[in-house]
């Protein structure tokens, strides 16, 4: 079993451009460290700042998923909340799929599933993607216990339509279709209309890219009550701390603010896409806030690469089947934007 490689974290003040992990270029609402202050006043009763740390947080994380499930349509039983997406992964493989069972996925996708799978001894079918990315026609076939579909997926930053989603959940009725929607609120659909419609299906969220929330580890699930009830059994007891749990219901509260940096990303992935065109790269139509371009060649991308993180800018540079000749390009601020396209203008030619 080989464990998830995170991409490169530079160490703090380091002076890069830090294109390589998806993390949104803008800070969070204002409202979330109003949140995480008020959460940390002094007690009535003490006077002393920070006490209510002392006490454990809400296990059922209400304040939270109240205000998830209200804007979703949903009950509040209908959303489970996790450290990250990933924690909520991990709940989903620990509680359906037994040691031997079957997990697929299209490839190439996020490579986590793959880790958590082998973590639970679980067995693997990958179906291979066309060059378009498009579900793979194997996928609707296959006899897994679970399936995931990330939409939009990583690093292709294609999004699958909701009438293939639906088409998929009710062709495999013995399998959980998990619809891991990362990065949904920069495209332009999601698969939320499903949730309650399919008993077999639930749509994954994150704080951490939309909501520039990746260092409070904040994601939400939504899904069939009494499927969700059977995953929270695995759940960790008091899984987010009192912080993360105030911080992501103020985020989700402000939907202007996320609104309007969303509208800047998108704007910038336009210029960044013709950019890369322009310097003669064949890059994907994304929905995602990255984008993914391809060279001549693996040994272009590389140098591409290598070059890019010389001159200070990090992007994501995968060394695996299917993906080693192209670079994955967070899409960041305008002058960030300009920066890279800037530098790749200015790389040794490598074909």
């Amino acid at each position: 079993m080989q464990p998830y490689v995170p991409g490169e974290q530079p160490p703090a003040g380091a002076r890069v451009i830090k294109l390589n992990t998806n993390e949104n270029p803008y800070p969070p609402s204002p409202r979330v460290a109003e949140a995480i202050a008020a959460e940390l006043t002094a007690d009535a009763a003490t006077g002393t700042p920070g006490e209510r740390l002392r006490l454990y947080s809400d296990p059922a994380a209400s304040a939270l998923r109240a205000v998830a499930a209200e804007q979703a349509g949903l009950p509040i039983e209908c959303v489970l909340h996790g450290n990250g997406s990933d924690e909520l992964l991990a709940m989903i493989v620990r509680a359906c799929v037994g040691e031997g069972e079957t997990v697929a996925y299209p490839y190439p996708t996020y490579v986590l599933y793959e880790t958590l799978a082998r973590a639970q001894g679980a067995q693997l079918a990958v179906y291979d993607a066309p060059s378009d990315f498009a579900l793979p026609s194997a996928l609707f076939t296959t006899d897994a216990r679970l399936i995931f579909v990330a939409s939009p997926n990583s690093p292709s930053g294609v999004r699958y339509p909701n009438e293939q989603l639906e088409r998929l959940a009710r062709g495999r009725p013995a399998a959980l279709v998990v619809v891991d929607e990362a990065y949904a609120t920069f495209a332009d659909g999601d698969a939320m209309a499903l949730v309650g419609e399919l008993p077999n299906l639930v749509v994954l969220r994150t704080l951490s890219k939309s909501h520039s929330l990746a260092g409070m580890r904040v994601g939400l699930l939504y899904g069939p009550a009494e499927l969700l009830r059977g995953v929270a059994k695995v759940k960790d007891s008091y899984n987010l701390d009192r912080l993360a749990i105030a911080a992501g219901a103020a985020s989700l509260r402000d939907v202007a603010w996320t609104a309007s940096n969303v509208a800047r990303i998108r704007g910038a992935r336009q210029r960044l896409l013709s950019g890369l065109r322009a310097l003669g790269l064949e890059v994907l139509p994304s929905e995602a806030n990255f984008v993914f371009a391809r060279f001549a060649s693996a040994a272009a991308a590389a140098a591409a690469y290598r070059f890019l993180r010389d001159q200070g800018i990090l992007v994501r540079y995968f060394p695996a089947r299917m993906l080693d000749d192209g670079l994955r390009i967070t899409v960041g601020t305008d002058d960030q934007v300009e920066a890279v396209l800037a530098a790749l203008q200015a790389r040794p030619t490598v074909s």
